[in-house]
């Protein structure tokens, strides 16, 4: 097994999630990530734990979408509610055999499927806001996200485990300097009560007035690294343009560019695939109002690889998700989606802060940040 493997499961069990003696704890996996699922389960019965596996495979997801009736795209299952609610720990691990397994799937049944599950959706927000329930996300890396990537799957495994510094001696060391160190940028940024994000093509103003900002070090998914939270939710005016594609539910949405008033998407392009764009806004009201506003801070992320769990990250980024708020923020938003979408700052972007210049060229100011 690759060291780097057991070094993940290690950070996962005992400093992401902090799986405990008597947690009822939730694995779920591709079975491609056996190797990891093995090494993370081994680890949570020697904490004490009581862990199960759920091994997925996206081509029932396909099944789904493909042949449910309406009544069968609107269904709960009770098991999917339980567990939701009762387990104390939860383990996600990202990697489809074919990132694209989507593609060609009518946008107005994923958009029933997805505005079916809000309530489940609040939940799982409202019990991880209130650490009722912990979790952590990673990706194991394999060939289909490979070649997203353009890299090969050795360049691509040495790109995943840079980003969570598995590849050092300590890694859980390395991620509670980091964790030290955003705490400072947190702190810096709570006596702010306005944003604007501006570059040649974006320009849009927020206000962030009795919201928190939340240090995100790698205790809720995995790599991390990025300072978000919350704005209030009539407040986003102005336009931003996407750099990125924007990834999400095994889709990709070309050269976006969403113009809000008065908190609501108001107008919205794409180069690609604008059809699903609008089916997610029209998911619920909530859809068209930003959830969560974020600067990625992961400087050992550089590139963009068409994953969101590394792209929102990217060192030198921000990004707004549309939809449901994350409540540890102080938002209120409630929507079916959660949608990260990247806009590039590191050539010539800026953010104000109250007015004032506070973070230039994908970096702060110096003297922002003590």
């Amino acid at each position: 097994m690759d060291p780097r493997i057991e070094k993940l499961a290690d950070v996962m069990v005992n400093y992401s999630i902090k799986v405990n003696k008597g947690d009822l704890f939730k694995i779920e996996s591709p079975y491609q990530a056996l190797d990891l699922v093995k090494a993370v389960y081994k680890k949570a019965l020697e904490n004490g734990a009581y862990p199960y596996v759920d091994f997925y495979d996206e081509d029932f997801q396909e099944l789904f979408f493909k042949n449910a009736s309406d009544d069968q795209l609107k269904f709960i299952s009770p098991v999917r509610r339980l567990e939701i609610e009762k387990i104390d720990a939860r383990f996600f691990v990202w990697g489809a055999k074919n990132t694209k397994f989507l593609t060609n799937t009518d946008p107005k049944r994923q958009a029933m499927a997805q505005a079916a599950r809000k309530e489940i959706s609040e939940i799982y927000f409202r019990r991880t806001a209130s650490g009722e329930m912990r979790w952590c996300g990673t990706l194991f890396p394999n060939n289909a996200m490979a070649q997203d990537a353009g890299k090969s799957l050795t360049e691509f495994e040495d790109f995943v485990y840079s980003a969570g510094y598995c590849d050092t001696d300590d890694p859980i060391s390395k991620w509670r300097q980091i964790s030290a160190e955003q705490d400072k940028i947190v702190k810096a940024l709570s006596t702010i009560k306005k944003i604007r994000v501006k570059s040649a093509d974006t320009d849009l103003r927020l206000n962030v007035e009795g919201r928190k900002w939340i240090n995100c070090d790698g205790q809720e998914n995995f790599p991390d690294g990025e300072i978000f939270t919350c704005p209030i939710e009539d407040s986003a005016n102005g336009v931003i343009t996407y750099s990125y594609p924007a990834c999400y539910a095994g889709r990709e949405v070309e050269n976006v560019q969403l113009t809000f008033k008065n908190g609501v998407v108001t107008d919205f392009t794409a180069g690609k695939n604008i059809d699903f764009l609008r089916e997610m806004l029209n998911v619920d009201e909530g859809a068209t109002r930003i959830g969560e506003f974020a600067i990625g801070t992961n400087y050992n992320i550089q590139v963009f690889s068409k994953n969101t769990l590394f792209d929102e990250k990217i060192g030198g980024t921000c990004h707004i998700a549309v939809g449901n708020s994350l409540y540890e923020a102080g938002g209120v938003n409630k929507s079916a989606i959660h949608w990260d979408m990247v806009c590039e700052l590191r050539n010539g972007g800026e953010i104000y802060g109250d007015d004032q210049l506070i973070y230039k060229d994908g970096k702060f100011l110096p003297g922002f940040v003590e």
